[in-house]
C-alpha cells in the first residue's frame, strides 16, 4: 500500500480534509499502484455522481488503469458496473423490493429481531459486565435484516463478516481475495440453484422466476445482483447502525436530541458524518471532463470521496460535528446521487431507525467502556467500526419501549 494509501485508511477524515484544502482534484496512486483521481469537495462530488459522461462499465477504463476488485462474470454483472440500459433494466426488476411501502411492511419483523438483540446484548452486560455492540448487535441484526429479505438460510450467514473483512480490510492480499471470491462464488450460483429448486417466496425466488419466465435477465446478472445486494446491504447497514450508537453513547447532547422523534435525524446526520462508504464506487469518464477546474482524460479511473465531501465546510456548518438540528440532514451524499442513487436507502434506514430504537430503549444506562476504546477499521472503501465496547446498568423494566 502506497504511503498516501495507507495514511488515508488510518485517518481517513483528517487526511480527506487536508486534501479538500489542498485542492478539489488530486492524482492519487492505490495500493495497486495505478493512479487515480480524487475528487474531493462537495459540489463537485454532487455534480460528479449523476454525471452521465462518467461511466461504471469497466469497459470504458483504459487498459492497465485501476478497476477495484477481480470478480468472476457470475459476480460482476451488477449494478454497481453498469450504465443505461442494462442498468435500467436491473433496477427496474430490484426496486419494487426496496420501495418505501415495501420497506414499511418488514418493520415489525426488524423490530422483533432488534428486540431479541438488544435483550441479548443485556442478558450479556448482566452475565459478563461487558458487550460489543458491532459483534453482539450490529452485524447481526443487519445479516439477519438482509438475508430475511433475500430468503438466505440461517446456517450460511456467519461466513458474510469474514468475506468483507478479507476484502476490505487494511490488510487485504491478492490473493487471500482471491480465494474470498472463489468462496463468494460457489455460494452465491448454489443459493440461485436453490431458489430455482425450492422457490420460498423471497425477493431472490422473485427474481429467479423473473430470470426463468421471461428471461428478463441473464443468469450472471442473476447472481450479481443477489451478491451485490446481500453484500453490499448488510456492510454498509451494520457500519451505519454501530456509527450512530457510538455517536449517541459518546456524547450525552446528541443521545438527549436522538430520544422520541430524533432518532431519524441521528441516522441521518451519522450518514453524513460517518459515511459507511468513504469513497463510491470508481468512474471512468467517456470522453475528456473538466472537474474541479482539472481536465480527467477519457478511460482515466476517477474516484469520489463521498466522506470527504459530506464534511466539506463550503457545504456544511461546523461539519466536524454531530448536529441534529441541522435544516440539511437530507444533503449528505452517502447513498448517491442522480440513477445510481442506492436502491436500498430505504432498507438502511429503516434498520437504522428501529435497531437504535430498540437498542436505546431497551438499555437507557448503556455506556462506552472506559477500557477498551472503540476500534475503527483501516480500510479505503468502508468507514465501520470493527469493535464497539460498551457496559451498562440496569435494562428497561419489561414493557418499556
Amino acid at each position: 500500500m502506497s504511503d498516501m494509501a495507507a495514511a488515508y485508511a488510518a485517518d481517513p477524515h483528517g487526511i480527506g480534509a487536508r486534501l479538500r484544502e489542498a485542492g478539489p482534484v488530486h492524482q492519487v496512486t492505490m495500493p495497486d499502484g495505478t493512479s487515480v483521481w480524487l475528487v474531493t469537495r462537495y459540489a463537485d462530488v454532487h455534480r460528479a455522481l449523476a454525471d452521465p459522461r462518467l461511466s461504471l462499465s469497466k469497459r470504458n477504463a483504459k487498459p492497465g488503469g485501476y478497476q477495484g476488485f477481480s470478480l468472476p462474470p457470475a459476480l460482476d454483472a451488477n449494478l454497481l458496473n453498469m450504465d443505461a440500459p442494462d442498468h435500467t433494466r436491473l433496477r427496474r426488476l430490484a426496486g419494487p423490493a426496496f420501495t418505501a411501502r415495501r420497506v414499511a411492511e418488514l418493520r415489525p419483523a426488524l423490530t422483533d429481531a432488534a428486540r431479541g438483540l438488544a435483550d441479548a446484548v443485556a442478558a450479556r452486560l448482566a452475565a459478563e459486565g461487558s458487550a460489543d455492540l458491532v459483534a453482539d448487535f450490529a452485524t447481526p441484526y443487519a445479516v439477519l435484516a438482509i438475508s430475511e429479505l433475500l430468503g438466505v438460510p440461517a446456517a450460511s450467514r456467519g461466513r458474510f463478516r469474514e468475506w468483507t473483512a478479507g476484502l476490505l480490510g487494511a490488510e487485504a492480499t491478492r490473493e487471500g481475495m482471491a480465494a474470498i471470491v472463489r468462496e463468494m462464488y460457489a455460494f452465491f450460483t448454489t443459493l440461485v440453484a436453490d431458489k430455482r429448486a425450492q422457490p420460498s417466496g423471497d425477493l431472490l425466488s422473485d427474481l429467479v422466476a423473473a430470470r426463468d419466465a421471461d428471461d428478463r435477465l441473464g443468469e450472471d446478472e442473476l447472481t450479481s445482483l443477489a451478491f451485490l445486494l446481500l453484500f453490499a446491504g448488510y456492510e454498509n447497514s451494520a457500519n451505519l447502525i454501530a456509527g450512530a450508537a457510538y455517536a449517541a453513547l459518546a456524547d450525552e447532547r446528541v443521545r438527549a436530541a436522538a430520544r422520541g422523534d430524533g432518532i431519524a435525524a441521528l441516522v441521518e446526520e451519522v450518514a453524513r458524518h460517518e459515511s459507511p462508504a468513504l469513497l463510491a464506487i470508481r468512474r471512468f469518464p467517456v470522453e475528456d471532463v473538466e472537474i474541479g477546474g482539472a481536465v480527467v482524460p477519457a478511460g482515466e479511473t476517477v474516484m469520489l470521496a463521498l466522506a470527504t465531501a459530506n464534511r466539506d465546510p463550503r457545504r456544511f456548518t461546523a461539519p466536524d460535528t454531530v448536529d441534529l438540528g441541522r435544516d440539511d440532514l437530507h444533503r449528505h451524499l452517502s447513498f448517491g446521487q442522480g440513477v445510481h442513487y442506492c436502491i436500498g436507502a430505504p432498507l438502511a434506514r429503516l434498520e437504522a431507525e428501529v435497531a437504535l430504537t430498540a437498542l436505546l430503549d431497551r438499555l437507557p444506562d448503556l455506556r462506552l467502556s472506559d477500557e477498551d476504546p472503540a476500534v475503527w477499521h483501516q480500510s479505503l472503501r468502508v468507514r465501520g467500526l470493527a469493535a464497539l465496547p460498551v457496559v451498562g446498568g440496569e435494562p428497561a423494566r419489561p414493557g418499556h419501549r
